[in-house]
């Protein structure tokens, strides 16, 4: 009988160590984890050279490949939801003959159209390094958008509604000022 009585303290203190011998690798390797995450803690300008390299990785991709270098989010999700149909792509035809390819959602308002509009000079000029500022509020007082010789004038009114439909081309024209 003290057989039994021994052979179970000692399964007892075999299973103790054991834990104990568990929980203290789990600590170990809980501290070794936060030594690596202290040692591959990176400067931000490194994180960004990263990111920015993926980045251009993802723009070689054929979907992706109309894109400039230097990319934003926006425009890859834009470029995205047009190859998936979410979106469509608007010709906006500037006074002094320019082009601008405008992607906007398919149930894009007026409105959406000026601020995607808005956006897209921005990153251009940012690109371009052009002209710092532009007052919108000016160009929208001084120039109607129109479509097939209709004046896109109410902002909450979809771009369907005027029948504006994938590649199709809007035009500045210049608003006659009133005496």
């Amino acid at each position: 009988m003290e057989e039994q009585d021994q052979d179970a303290a000692g399964e007892e203190d075999t299973e103790k160590y054991e834990q104990e011998e568990e929980e203290e690798n789990l600590k170990a390797m809980a501290a070794a984890e936060v030594e690596e995450e202290d040692e591959e803690a990176l400067p931000h300008s490194e994180i960004l050279d990263i990111f920015e390299e993926g980045l251009a990785r993802l723009v070689q991709d054929p979907l992706l490949c109309d894109l400039p270098i230097q990319v934003t989010l926006e425009e890859v999700n834009s470029q995205i939801a047009l190859e998936y149909g979410q979106a469509m792509t608007v010709r906006v035809l500037k006074a002094d003959g320019e082009i601008m390819p405008i992607v906007v959602v398919q149930n894009a308002t007026v409105l959406d159209l000026k601020k995607a509009i808005c956006r897209f000079m921005e990153l251009k000029q940012q690109r371009e390094g052009g002209v710092k500022h532009i007052s919108w509020r000016y160009v929208w007082r001084c120039y109607h958008l129109v479509f097939q010789g209709e004046k896109l004038d109410d902002d909450k009114m979809r771009l369907k509604d005027y029948g504006i439909r994938n590649k199709d081309e809007v035009t500045f024209m210049k608003r006659l000022r009133k005496k």
